[in-house]
C-alpha cells in the first residue's frame, strides 16, 4: 500500500484545520480535534506540527512569502501603471482569499503571527508604489481607502467568485485614488455596406 507523502498529509491537515478554524476559531481548536477529524493519532499530527501555533504559522507562510515577493518585485521594477498594480494586487488577494477571510473572522491570529505589523507595512509599501514616498495627506487617505476597500471585497462577498468582483473593485480603487475611469474597449468599426446600384 502506498504511503501518503508528507506534503499530502500536510495539505490534508491544513484543509481540516482551515475548516475547524472557520467554524470555531483558532484559539478554540485543539490539535486533538484536528487529529480526530483526520482519523489519525495525535502523535502522528505532532510529527508534522508540534503545536497549534506552528500549524497556524505554516498555513499563513505562503501568504506572507507571496506578498513579500510581490512587493519586492514591484519595488525593483520601473514604476507600474496604478490600475495594473491594483489589478495584480487583487489577483494576489484572490490566491489567498480563504486565509484573508480567516484573519478577519478570527482576529487572534493577527496577534499570534504579528500580522498587524506586517499588514501595515505591506500597505505602506503599496501606498508608496501607488502615490510616491512623500504624498500629501489627501492622497494618503485616498490610497488607504483604495487598498483597504479593495481587500474588503474578498471578505464582504465570500460566495461571489473573485473574477466577478475584480473589475468593479479595481475601478472603485482607482476612483478612490482620483484616477480617470478606464476607457471601454474600442468598438470595432464596421464598414457600411455599399448600396446596390439600381438597374438602369
Amino acid at each position: 500500500m502506498t504511503r501518503a507523502r508528507p506534503t499530502d498529509t500536510k495539505a490534508r491537515i491544513h484543509a481540516v484545520a482551515r475548516e475547524l478554524f472557520m467554524q470555531q476559531g483558532a484559539q478554540q481548536t485543539s490539535l486533538r480535534q484536528i487529529a480526530d477529524r483526520l482519523g489519525i493519532t495525535k502523535p502522528a499530527l505532532y510529527y508534522h506540527f508540534d503545536s497549534r501555533e506552528a500549524l497556524v504559522a505554516s498555513m499563513f507562510a505562503p501568504l506572507i512569502a507571496d506578498m513579500e515577493a510581490h512587493l519586492a518585485a514591484l519595488e525593483a521594477a520601473p514604476p507600474a501603471d496604478p490600475r495594473v498594480l491594483l489589478g495584480d494586487h487583487f489577483d494576489l488577494l484572490t490566491r489567498h482569499r480563504d486565509l484573508i477571510v480567516m484573519l478577519v473572522r478570527d482576529l487572534s491570529i493577527l496577534a499570534e503571527l504579528d500580522m498587524t505589523t506586517r499588514m501595515f507595512g505591506w500597505r505602506h509599501r503599496l501606498t508608496t508604489l501607488l502615490i510616491g514616498p512623500a504624498p500629501p495627506l489627501e492622497a494618503r487617505v485616498r490610497a488607504v481607502v483604495a487598498i483597504g476597500g479593495m481587500a474588503d471585497t474578498a471578505v464582504e462577498f465570500p460566495d461571489v467568485p473573485m473574477e466577478r468582483i475584480k473589475p468593479a473593485a479595481v475601478e472603485a480603487a482607482c476612483a478612490a485614488l482620483g484616477l480617470p475611469p478606464a476607457r471601454p474597449a474600442a468598438v470595432a468599426k464596421v464598414k457600411p455596406k455599399s448600396r446596390a446600384r439600381r438597374a438602369t
